[in-house]
Parts: structure tokens; sequence; C-alpha cells
């Protein structure tokens, strides 16, 4: 989705600041005729306070100001915001001005009067030149970032991922992440959101498949006490939550058909209105929705709105599956390898080559999810200091393997490896290898209905998430498989 300098300028925010409000209104109404959005201001004070907001991709500048020395506000604005085009205006143009103006930093000069088609371009110009910086610093913040804030690998189809975000990062355009579970599609969701304007906003993210309707629709929506039988008090809601920053809609494709509608209505009007009151309130959030269905074939067999489904995919993302970009497992390998001894205080162990070939030529139906998973088990129970590819293929097999279905509990835990040469592990690592499995078979019984998980386990719904955070578990791996007997 290339943007073309037009576009980009069109929707370009340019500040005014001239303390003669005649001419910072005709010069307003001129801009706008351009297509571009317009503020403006009459002090030096309240100029370099709009550049610290953030939200400033060009500056037209009186240099004189009153009390203010325009050139001082040129010096600290640039100061603010080193890359911010500034366009001098004065009808005192002078050669030496001219060139005092340039050293602090100047864009362009243009002296009084003036015609609107040299303003105009220059700050088209001036804009374009603003926006292709940010989508460069943004680039480079995906390259150089930490594990937390990229998506790593240099495959041709994870690079064209990371381009795709950092192209439509900084608009409000809402995504749709395609993909199966597993590749990192809350990942790319948190990245978009942090190379946004709304960065400094909350992200809020929900799996809109792990609730039943009546309680996705409250804690999307919000309530007023009284609303329902439990409603003892009013509750915001996600979408008030979120306010100012990005909200993550993760399964999508699993909303009940009632809350279906009520998002349509928000993605269309901009507006909510809480459970339980008459009184609609404005949405200001950015949605990044994600799904692992083919929402198109949702569509053709009347499981999901078609008008809702376009509200939702204005940007399709589609997240590869692992075995499409096997060139990244060994940087992936690795990187869930050290990112686990540092979580659990273990030296980093060597990996022979032979077991990089095993993880290469295994087709990863779980993808990333399940490699890092991996990597967290041979980490723990390994019995030697290097992972060789025979030990390693252990651990992917077990990855795979049902968990117990018995009425009692898990004997022993599923990923350790059998055999009297096994070392025995550590009580902490039999107990975590022993929970998990508890919880995969807790949520295989349940399909993923993680109340329902939650019950079985004697637990509520916030520490049974922490719990399943903590094993890398996700309640949407497991809504089509269900080991209840009958």
């Amino acid at each position: 989705m290339n943007r073309s300098p037009l576009s980009a300028a069109a929707t370009g925010h340019v500040l005014v600041v001239d303390d003669d409000l005649e001419l910072c209104e005709i010069i307003t109404l001129r801009l706008q005729a351009h297509g571009m959005r317009v503020s403006s201001v009459s002090t030096g004070p309240q100029a370099l306070a709009a550049v610290e907001r953030g939200d400033v991709d060009a500056m037209v500048l009186d240099l004189r100001l009153g009390e203010s020395d325009g050139l001082d506000v040129l010096a600290q604005a640039r100061e603010r915001a080193l890359d911010l085009p500034v366009v001098v205006l004065t009808a005192h143009g002078t050669i030496e001005t001219a060139v005092e103006a340039m050293s602090r930093g100047a864009y362009g000069f243009l002296t009084k009067p003036f015609q609107d088609h040299e303003l105009v371009q220059k700050l088209r110009h001036a804009v374009e030149r603003s926006a292709l910086r940010r989508e460069v610093a943004d680039l480079r913040r995906i390259v150089a970032g930490g594990p937390r804030e990229r998506l790593s690998g240099s495959s041709e189809a994870i690079t064209h991922v990371r381009e795709s975000i950092a192209r439509v990062a900084p608009s409000e355009a809402t995504v749709l992440l395609l993909g199966e579970s597993g590749t990192g599609k809350e990942l790319a969701a948190r990245l978009l959101h942090a190379l946004s304007r709304r960065a400094e906003g909350p992200f809020v993210a929900i799996n809109c498949g792990a609730l039943p309707s009546e309680l996705l629709e409250s804690e999307l929506f919000g309530h007023v006490k009284g609303a329902f039988t439990d409603a003892t008090q009013s509750r915001e809601g996600l979408f008030g939550a979120a306010r100012g920053g990005t909200l993550f809609l993760d399964d999508v494709g699993e909303t009940p058909a009632r809350v279906q509608v009520k998002l349509l209505r928000v993605l269309q009007e901009r507006r909510y209105t809480r459970l339980g009151s008459d009184t609609s309130e404005e949405v200001d959030v950015r949605v990044v929705a994600a799904t692992n269905r083919d929402l198109r074939e949702e569509v053709e067999e009347r499981r999901f709105r078609e008008d809702l489904y376009y509200r939702l995919c204005v940007v399709p993302i589609v997240m590869p599956p692992l075995r499409e970009r096997a060139e990244d497992i060994p940087v992936l390998a690795q990187l869930f390898l050290e990112r686990a001894a540092t979580l659990n205080g273990i030296r980093v162990p060597r990996m022979e080559a032979k077991a990089l070939q095993a993880l290469q030529a295994y087709p990863w139906p779980g993808n990333v999810r399940e490699l890092a998973n991996v990597m967290e088990a041979a980490l723990l129970l390994s019995p030697t200091e290097e992972l060789r590819g025979e030990h390693l293929m252990r651990f992917v097999q077990r990855s795979q393997s049902p968990a117990p279905a018995t009425g009692g509990n898990t004997a022993l835990p599923p990923s350790l490896p059998p055999g009297p040469e096994t070392p025995l592990p550590t009580l902490r690592e039999a107990r975590d290898a022993f929970e998990r499995g508890y919880l995969i078979d807790v949520l295989r019984r349940s399909a993923g209905n993680v109340s329902a998980a939650a019950r079985m386990a004697g637990r509520n719904r916030t520490d049974f998430y922490e719990l399943l955070r903590r094993h890398g578990l996700s309640a949407g791996d497991f809504k089509d498989v269900s080991l209840e007997t009958k």
C-alpha cells in the first residue's frame, strides 16, 4: 500500500504561528483548501507546546511574534523536534535574516506578501519529507528493536510483514491480521501500536472467542449499575479503557452474532452505548483484529457478517506460518533459548548443527508459539549441556501429543523423556511440567472455554489466565478439540 506524496501532504498537520490573527485565518483557509490539516497559535510558548505534543508535520513561522523572537522559537522548536520542517515568513526579508534563519534549521523562507502556490508547494515538500523520515525511523526501530519489539527473522515473508506494518502503523486504518494460530498475530498488533501515533496510549487486548455473548458484550462496551443481575456497579468497557490507544480484537472470527451487530455499529458510527444506558459515547480507538479462520468462507456460510468483514478488513496483513520461513528457525530458536535461560537463571546450552537441521525439517503445526515452548522444555529438561538433534525432537513430538484424558491427575510430566538414563529433574521443573500438562488437559476437556476450564481447576478466571500466560498457552488453540468422556 504505497502512499503518494499528494496523499501524505493532504493528511499532514501544519502549525501556523503568527501574532496577526487575520493573517493566520487567511493562511489556514488557503492551506485547508489544498487538503491540509491546519491549526494556528499566536505566541512562541504556544508553538513550542504544540511541537512537544508530537502531532506537527510542518510549521509556518512568522519571525516577528510580539514578545517572542521568531529565530529563538525556530531554534527551540528544532531542539524539541530535530526533523521538523519550518517555513519562515517575514515582512522584513533581508539576506542577513534569511541566512540566520537557514543556519538555525529553517526548511524554507518566504517574504510577505507571498504567492499561495509558493507556500503550498514548500509545505507539500516539507510534509512529504517529514512523513518519509518517520517511515525510515519506524523501519529502523523494527530492525534495531529488542525481541519484545520486533518480529524476528530475515526471510522474505517476515520482511514483507514488517514493511507492511511500518507503512500502515502511522495511519488510523483498521487492520486485520490473518494467519494460523501461533504465528505471532498479537506481537504484530503490539508492533502496529508501538509504531503508531497512539503509542503513548493504552494497548488493550481481548479474545473474542473466550467469552459467551453476554459477557463479551459487557467487556467490550461496558455497562451501568443495574443493567443486569450481577451489575452491582458501573463499568467502562474496553472501548472506553482503550481510549487514545489501540483495541486488539483477537479471534474476531469467533465473535457471536449478537455482538457482531454492535461491533459493526461502533465501526460505522464511531460511537457506542453501555449496556443499560441511553447515552452514546464517542469512540477514540484504533481497532486491530486477528483471526485464524478464513473469514470469506465464514461469510459465505453466514457465520460472519459480510458488512463487518469489510469494516475490519481495510488493511489485511497475512502472518506466514513457520514452515514457510524455515530459514528463520535458527534465529528464533536461539532467541527463545536465550529468553528462557534468562527467565530461569540457567546458562544457555549449545545446539549442535543436527539439532538445527531437525528443527528446520519439522513442519511446526503450532508455529512460532510451539517452537518457543519446545525450546523452553528442552532447556529445562535436557540431560546434557548440549542440545542434540535426537534429544530435541523428543520434545517436538511431545508438544503435539494429546494430554492424558484419564479421570485422575497426570502421573508424570508429558514432556519428560522416559528411561533410567534420564537425570531426575528438580522439584520446580517437575512441578512446572506437570502444571502445564494439567492445563492442557483441562483446556482440551473444556474445548477452550476459559470459564469452564477455570471452574474445573478450582481457580478464578484472572488466576487461570495468568497460569495460561505463564505457560505460553492459548485457550483459542483448544476450541475445536474436546476429550470429554461421553
